[in-house]
């Protein structure tokens, strides 16, 4: 694998050897033979700090690896090291009391009507070997260190991560700094590994041992990776994050109030790490007539960056798709998206604002283009003329990661719920009077959505993204020398628990 320079597109020499499909087989082997030593919940938090500390130690390492393969900036990327150590360290704290398993107890009652009941005890277990693939926008948070990682060996799955191949060499420091992570608290190393190669992709879904995957990254390639999970003889989950247009609504009131402010959040948003997020505001219905043109004005007027995108093929995808949806009828370029050379990165694009009447994109098919992701520093300003407009258009939408409206201060009557309750049916994350760029790690944040945005109904962001890797088994009249740990009498490991109705913290109590 080499490691390629996205601002010209020269090679700054090999880093990994593609993955064979021998390789995939010892490595997914060595990850399910390695799962049972995951099987103590305190281990595992001490694992996820221990990785913490270790990519902080190295951070200068991989900070300069990442920068170089990706050109996103050194402040960007040492911020994000900064969030993906807060979430190791945050799924280490979310499953060092146990809650995470769920476990619920109902002693037998032989007095129970309607029938008398048995002893009754359920827990959450791991599925087993978990496929990551990495995505190429977060080199870190959502990568061989990032989420899917972090909350799989914090539910106690071993992990297989599938490098993106556009940052091979901080795929490497990164694994490992994880691998020692492992072995400095007494787990074997091969809990984590990482492979390299596009064929490595498909055999690690199809691998017999592969229990759940984890999936960053484009609607065709998650959707192929979906399909061979699903076509399996035994099919697997497979919590896909595919794509999103994160639509925003600007009500009439707050484009007559606020349209300076819109106009440069919007600015600032669809050009965030030049519109490489997953979360970039895509399409923005904006009212027709002077109070949106004030926005307008607020958006093209604003002063936004070029620069490379994170490879030479994503940067020929945006601008392909950028002309293709400039050319169609009725569709005005306000800012021009194009090539832009800044001299020390040839290959830099500028970005671009494109405007469409609602009534041509609800009456035209081939103006549906423009309710498809184009990756990249791009938006399309929809310009509705009516409420009855709006709403054909917001019926027009697939499924999203976030949705967002902005209203008037003093617009919060029925007509503003109704239209939050609308979007909440388009999206997993509504945002109101803001902007979706930035996703906190917390433990209510939700990202994901409904189809394309998210193959599944889980979050790949927050406490809960450990759901995605376990499943409930209850346990009848076992004794209690058989049963988990977790579920035991004297609750030895200390877990929260429900037992007969009341939550329950601690061993004297349970």
């Amino acid at each position: 694998m080499l490691s390629i320079d996205p601002r010209t597109g020269e090679s700054r020499g090999p880093v990994a050897v593609e993955a064979t499909a021998a390789d995939v087989d010892t490595a997914v082997r060595a990850a399910h033979a390695a799962r049972k030593a995951l099987a103590d919940h305190r281990t595992r938090a001490r694992l996820l700090r221990a990785a913490a500390q270790l990519l902080e130690k190295d951070g200068e390492a991989i900070i300069a690896a990442a920068e170089a393969e990706t050109a996103l900036g050194r402040v960007r990327i040492t911020g994000e090291l900064a969030r993906t150590c807060h979430q190791l360290r945050a799924f280490a704290e979310a499953v060092e009391d146990g809650g995470h398993l769920d476990v619920i107890i109902d002693h037998a009652d032989p007095e129970a009507r309607p029938a008398p009941r048995p002893d009754l005890r359920r827990c959450k277990v791991p599925l087993g070997v978990v496929a990551v693939f990495a995505a190429s926008n977060f080199p870190l948070a959502f990568s061989v260190p990032g989420g899917d990682t972090a909350s799989a060996l914090a539910a106690g799955c071993p992990v297989v991560v599938k490098a993106h191949p556009d940052h091979p060499r901080t795929s490497v420091l990164c694994a490992r700094a994880l691998r020692a992570a492992a072995a400095e608290v007494g787990l074997p190393e091969d809990v984590v590994s990482v492979v390299h190669g596009f064929e490595a992709g498909p055999a690690l879904v199809r691998h017999p041992l592969t229990a759940a995957v984890g999936f960053t990254g484009s609607v065709r390639g998650g959707r192929a990776l979906f399909d061979i999970a699903c076509a399996r003889p035994r099919p697997i989950p497979f919590h896909g994050e595919l794509g999103s247009l994160n639509p925003v609504v600007v009500t009439p009131r707050a484009a007559r109030t606020r349209a300076e402010e819109i106009g440069a959040g919007l600015a600032a948003s669809y050009t965030q790490g030049l519109g490489q997020f997953c979360v970039k505001p895509g399409l923005v219905l904006l009212p027709a007539g002077a109070d949106g043109d004030a926005v307008v004005r607020a958006v093209v007027s604003a002063r936004v960056p070029s620069g490379p995108l994170l490879d030479p093929r994503m940067r020929e995808a945006f601008l392909a798709g950028a002309r293709a949806r400039a050319a169609l009828p009725g569709v005005e370029e306000l800012l021009a998206p194009g090539e832009e050379d800044t001299g020390d990165a040839p290959l830099s694009v500028r970005p671009g604002v494109l405007s469409v009447p609602a009534a041509r994109l609800t009456e035209s098919a081939p103006h549906s283009e423009l309710l498809d992701e184009c990756f990249g520093p791009v938006t399309v300003l929809v310009r509705y003329r009516s409420a009855a407009e709006l709403e054909a258009v917001l019926g027009m939408l697939d499924g999203n990661l976030t949705a967002s409206v902005h209203l008037a201060a003093d617009e919060r009557d029925e007509a503003a719920t109704d239209l939050v309750s609308r979007l909440t049916e388009l999206a997993g994350r509504v945002v109101v009077d803001g902007w979706p760029t930035g996703v906190a790690v917390a433990p209510a944040m939700h990202h994901g959505g409904p189809y394309p945005a998210s193959t599944s109904n889980s979050t790949s962001v927050g406490a809960t993204a450990t759901e995605r890797w376990l499943r409930p088994v209850c346990f009848q009249n076992t004794p209690d020398e058989l049963l988990p740990p977790e579920l035991r009498d004297g609750n030895p490991l200390g877990v929260a628990r429900r037992v007969n109705g009341v939550n329950v913290a601690s061993p004297a109590e349970s």
